[in-house]
């Protein structure tokens, strides 16, 4: 472990963006050779079903060792399709994959795309995929999903190796757009997902238990989690890079968790914008996985209101899934060069006999226009659980703008909260709130107004090894 905590963000920087170099220069183009799907059948007028045409196609080229598969322009109909090996599948410029309706064209899963311990996979064009999530949906939106609904994933990679995805626009998934499981060496890029974001579960980019991920200069809007790394099962989730990406969210922009069986390492998250959300940026641990060596830098996060979502801009929780559920551990997580626009409060809180460990925050700015009411503030929890109440109001609903609760190593290096006059008299609140914490060295800790409207800056109670400036 390194000694000083500054040296190990660099290291951190320095080793992601080495991979991500390595990475990039190592994938190959796919084979020049061309497999057009019109010359396999496929009609391309968005009535017939072109499925058994593009599959061919797909084959052929994965019998001569690989090559591009083109969607020339046209509208083409399909159910689901299997990519193979060394494939380019590519949406030429007004081409458009519409994902069928009926549960017959799905023989082999509920999925439009999918692949399974294939290598050099490839997903571009300008084109556009089109599935069949116009509607809204969820009982946050007062439409409840039928107990036997059909619903489609638009892409499923499981154990695949150096996976290239980049210019392609998809529209209205229906669940989890781009859903990479257990998969090593991904890069996507300059991707535009716009699904309904009023609608349950369709998240964008899912990265699960995958290594050497690149995410940059993707546009996301979606009904769930715009860009979310998980653990389904206790493998890890490491060597992550996301930036330059726009989000919005009815959930999270970009979100750990909360399936977190097996840990999170060595991730970076920067110079991304995130908008109309109510979690931007934020960690959910409940299966027992420990999140390590994150630094989230140069973003800018702008939070929605509260209708149907507790809103956090930056948050980090750990809990117990269930009763026999592990007790993770997150650590070493450094937030720094932010702005937010918001009107409530930073929450980062753990268990007592797990507490966050070195939680770093520099330059961090916040403007609240109109303070948000916290009556019946509760934590975000993200996911499902059968162990209720832990720690959902306690901390939430302290009259502050940063609250750390149970947390052993806290540094503040520059924090500064503007809060409107009208915001300040209807709800004067502190800058910081700490309660439980061992070991803290705030600096620059800022609030307009200051020190002298009958609220302190700074809260702390049952707190020791503390330092101002």
């Amino acid at each position: 472990m390194c000694d000083h905590k500054d040296a190990c963000v660099r290291r951190l920087v320095a080793a992601l963006v080495m991979c991500a170099l390595v990475s990039t220069a190592a994938w190959a183009e796919s084979s020049t050779k061309v497999f057009g799907v019109r010359d396999y059948g496929a009609v391309g007028d968005g009535k017939t079903l072109d499925t058994v045409a593009i599959q061919k196609a797909i084959d052929a080229a994965g019998r001569a060792g690989g090559g591009r598969v083109v969607l020339s322009a046209g509208e083409y109909l399909s159910g689901g399709l299997r990519l193979r090996s060394h494939i380019d599948f590519h949406l030429e410029k007004g081409a458009t994959l519409h994902a069928s309706k009926s549960p017959e064209d799905y023989p082999h899963g509920k999925l439009l795309l999918r692949a399974s311990e294939e290598t050099d996979i490839t997903l571009s064009g300008q084109g556009d995929i089109v599935s069949i999530g116009a509607g809204d949906l969820g009982s946050r939106w007062g439409v409840k999903p039928p107990e036997k609904m059909f619903r489609i994933a638009t892409l499923l990679l499981d154990q695949c190796k150096r996976v290239v995805i980049r210019d392609v626009t998809i529209r209205n998934s229906d669940s989890w757009t781009l859903h990479l499981r257990r998969c090593d060496d991904v890069l996507i890029e300059d991707v535009k997902i716009r699904n309904n974001y009023r609608r349950l579960n369709s998240d964008g980019i899912d990265p699960n238990s995958c290594t050497n991920v690149t995410i940059r200069r993707c546009d996301i809007v979606a009904g769930d989690d715009a860009i979310v790394l998980k653990s389904t099962q206790a493998e890890p989730c490491t060597d992550l890079v996301i930036e330059d990406c726009t989000l919005e969210s009815a959930t999270a922009g970009v979100k750990f968790g909360t399936e977190s069986h097996g840990d999170f390492r060595r991730i970076a998250v920067r110079n991304c914008r995130i908008i109309n959300t109510p979690v931007g940026f934020g960690v959910y641990v409940k299966d027992g996985a420990t999140v390590a060596d994150v630094v989230v830098e140069k973003m800018t996060i702008q939070t929605c209101g509260p209708q149907h979502h507790a809103v956090v801009p930056l948050y980090i929780d750990i809990e117990k899934r269930n009763e026999d559920s592990k007790i993770g551990r997150v650590r070493n997580i450094t937030f720094k060069d932010i702005t937010i626009d918001t009107g409530f409060g930073l929450l980062m809180q753990a268990p007592a006999e797990s507490p966050l460990e070195n939680i770093t925050l520099q330059n961090i700015t916040m403007t609240i226009d109109d303070a948000g009411d916290y009556t019946n503030r509760k934590k975000p929890v993200g996911g499902r659980r059968t162990v209720f109440r832990q720690r959902d109001h306690e901390f939430a609903q302290l009259e502050t703008y940063a609250a750390f609760a149970n947390l052993k190593g806290l540094t503040i290096d520059g924090l500064t909260v503007n809060i409107a006059e009208g915001a300040f008299k209807q709800r004067p609140r502190s800058a910081i709130t700490l309660r439980h914490v061992d070991g803290a060295t705030l600096k620059r800790v800022q609030r307009v107004p200051g020190d002298d409207h009958g609220v302190g800056v700074i809260d702390a109670v049952d707190c020791q090894h503390v330092s101002t400036d």
